[in-house]
């Protein structure tokens, strides 16, 4: 349970209709199975898996109820050995009326029973022909061997050894309706909804259910675990194909189709607790009864995918939609602006790197939403000390091939006259070296939007941003930044959607030059005509600064957490004591550049990170990072790193 993960399964076993015994056997070995094999502290099973959902009338036979109890308090019994919470299903009759309930198991006791709320009676299904809904039913109930058992809809399994672990049921159909169980299970607090399904096999359903189980638990931000019968129940006239699911705020984490078998996954509690937490609209109600259980305290091994691209989608077609979709939206942001200002022109530096690249692609395509002509952006290129001959080829080529007015400045000269004005010995390549050819290139930005009635179109990307790696009041400002929320890593994907889709050849070319240009501010002279000054020789690889920051300002999760995925996630692409190194370096600059982003100027939004002052971060200037890197210290410390 460390970090707040709970490996939990769904499984389907095999069964024969109507054969408790034999059910009940092979239901123990898979408890076996899960909690040895898989290390799963919640298990859930299908519906009625201890019958067999298509009994039809058998329901009706004292004897079948009867056997099906006493498999029962022998799951229960499995359960001393087998540590976990256990969902199980059967037919259980109280007062007179028969309800399809879902018993949940732990410690060697039946904790309790849910019955289903919504009674499908339509196309195949009937079940109202032999069970009534458990929609406000309340009672005790006493199993065989005398214990006192509550069922009702209105519970919550809760576990007090890891913080915020709340389990809640809800049984197959309830799902499928405009008013599910597991809403009111979410905002009573539960987090993870477990669903014991017998759901039949039609053409197109099991998309239609994927979809179903990923937005439920999506919209209730929990963790959603599905486990649904398989091809042991009758084929008299469907056949359920065992669909198996397990998802996480919207993501399925585990799929399986088809046959017998488990699936299994760990749920990040902590990281649904802390967006519960931030989404102050998630409301909080209910009387659900509370009922305690036990679970030893491990560290869960994670077996999921951790993705080392949080920002970019891992699939092609995904990921050329939420290209499309960036694209327009920073376009349409600079659109407004450029109506709202009654602007004549656009005013860009280009450099020949990607973050300007992806400025100056922004601003065509905003242009020919307001019907501009492209020769009404002025593509400004401020050749200086660092400027190589690839980089500014690049810049001049791309200038021409979209149309854009060309404007060259060298700033060299004026540079060097304030050099002798500050007296600034220019062999000297320190930072004040580097940011006055910074910030002599805004003015210049500044001073012909000014002339030209237009704006300045800002670069910088939000990797720069969240490390400081900008100039203060140099390329750090603009009049509207439309790559402000926008990472590195995403950057190189959103130039490379362009140059696949433009359809210009020497276009294309072009911006996959760029792509293969090495990141740089090119502010120090270059060394035999190469770029000298490469960006992550001296900040770290952008994609390790993506991955923390995703999961530092999105999730708020803890620095070792966030080493610990990273470890995951790098894993043969970076050892741990590299990680650690720029983990620290993260830290350390983010605290430390956070009066840089206090006054950054306007810029779309267009993922779920951002660091607007105005929007997604409302951080101090002067914010202590002393707890964190007394953590990352004790993590160097932990892993004899001395070195760092």
């Amino acid at each position: 349970m460390k970090d707040g993960f709970i490996k939990v399964a769904a499984v389907t076993p095999r069964i024969k209709v109507a054969d408790c015994a034999y059910n009940g056997e092979q239901i123990r070995a898979c408890m076996e199975q899960a909690c040895v094999a898989a290390e799963a502290a919640i298990v859930v099973f299908p519906e009625l898996c201890i019958t067999g959902y298509s009994c039809g009338d058998l329901f009706w036979q004292e004897s079948l109820l009867a056997r099906a109890q006493d498999e029962l308090m022998q799951i229960a019994e499995k359960s001393k050995t087998c540590a976990g919470l256990y969902f199980v299903g059967l037919p259980y009759a109280v007062n007179g009326k028969l309800y399809n309930v879902a018993a949940a198991v732990s410690g060697g006791k039946v904790l309790g029973m849910v019955p289903k709320t919504f009674i499908p009676n339509y196309n195949e299904f009937y079940e109202a022909r032999h069970f009534v809904s458990g929609e406000g039913l309340e009672a005790e109930v006493t199993l065989p061997e005398g214990e006192s058992v509550f069922i009702g809809t209105e519970q919550m399994f809760c576990c007090d050894a890891v913080e915020g672990l709340r389990v809640a049921a809800e049984i197959c159909e309830d799902l499928w309706t405009p008013e599910p169980p597991s809403i009111r299970h979410a905002m009573a607090g539960a987090d993870i909804i477990v669903n014991l399904s017998a759901s039949d096999e039609t053409t197109g359903k099991a998309a239609y259910r994927r979809d179903l189980v990923a937005g439920q638990s999506a919209r209730l931000v929990c963790g959603y675990v599905y486990a649904s019968a398989g091809d042991g129940e009758s084929t008299q006239d469907v056949v359920y194909s065992g669909h198996n699911l397990i998802a996480e705020n919207g993501h399925i984490l585990a799929e399986r189709r088809f046959g017998e078998g488990m699936i299994a996954s760990e749920i990040d509690v902590q990281q649904l607790c802390a967006d519960r937490r931030r989404m102050t609209t998630f409301p909080l109600s209910g009387t659900h009864r509370k009922v305690p259980f036990d679970l030893e305290r491990i560290d869960t091994k994670l077996t999921r995918q951790i993705d080392p691209a949080p920002f970019v989608p891992s699939d092609e077609n995904e990921r050329d939609m939420r290209c499309a979709e960036i694209l327009m939206i920073q376009a349409l942001g600079l659109k407004k602006r450029l109506e709202h200002t009654k602007s004549e022109c656009a005013v860009i530096g280009i450099s020949g790197g990607l973050d300007s690249t992806l400025a100056l692609l922004v601003t065509v395509e905003a242009f020919d939403l307001v019907d501009m002509d492209h020769g009404k952006i002025m593509a400004v290129t401020m050749p200086g000390f660092g400027t190589t001959d690839r980089t500014y080829d690049n810049a001049v080529a791309l200038v021409r091939c979209l149309g854009a007015k060309l404007v060259e400045i060298d700033i060299k000269k004026a540079v060097k006259v304030h050099f002798s004005d500050i007296g600034q010995d220019e062999k000297v390549h320190d930072v004040t070296y580097e940011n006055s050819q910074a910030r002599e290139r805004t003015q210049i930005l500044m001073d012909l939007a000014n002339k030209e009635n237009g704006i300045v179109v800002g670069t910088g990307d939000l990797s720069e941003l969240a490390l400081g790696w900008a100039t203060y009041n140099g390329d750090h400002m603009s009049m509207y930044a439309v790559n402000s929320s926008v990472p590195k890593t995403l950057v190189r994907h959103l130039v490379r959607y362009y140059a696949d889709t433009c359809g210009e050849e020497r276009l294309s070319r072009t911006l996959y030059d760029v792509l293969d240009t090495p990141v740089s501010p090119e502010l120090l002279p270059p060394e035999a005509g190469q770029i000298s000054q490469k960006t992550e020789e001296l900040v770290g690889p952008y994609e390790l600064h993506d991955f923390f920051l995703y999961h530092m300002l999105r999730f708020g999760s803890a620095p070792g957490k966030i080493y610990r995925l990273a470890q995951i996630a790098f894993a043969g692409t970076y050892d741990d004591a590299y990680i650690l190194k720029w983990l620290k370096t993260f830290y350390r600059r983010f605290f430390a550049q956070q009066f840089k982003r206090s006054c950054l100027p306007d810029g779309p939004k267009v993922g779920t990170v951002a660091v607007s002052p105005r929007g997604d971060l409302r951080m101090p200037s002067d914010a202590s990072a002393a707890l964190w890197m007394e953590e990352l210290d004790g993590l160097a410390y932990s892993y004899k790193f001395s070195q760092l």
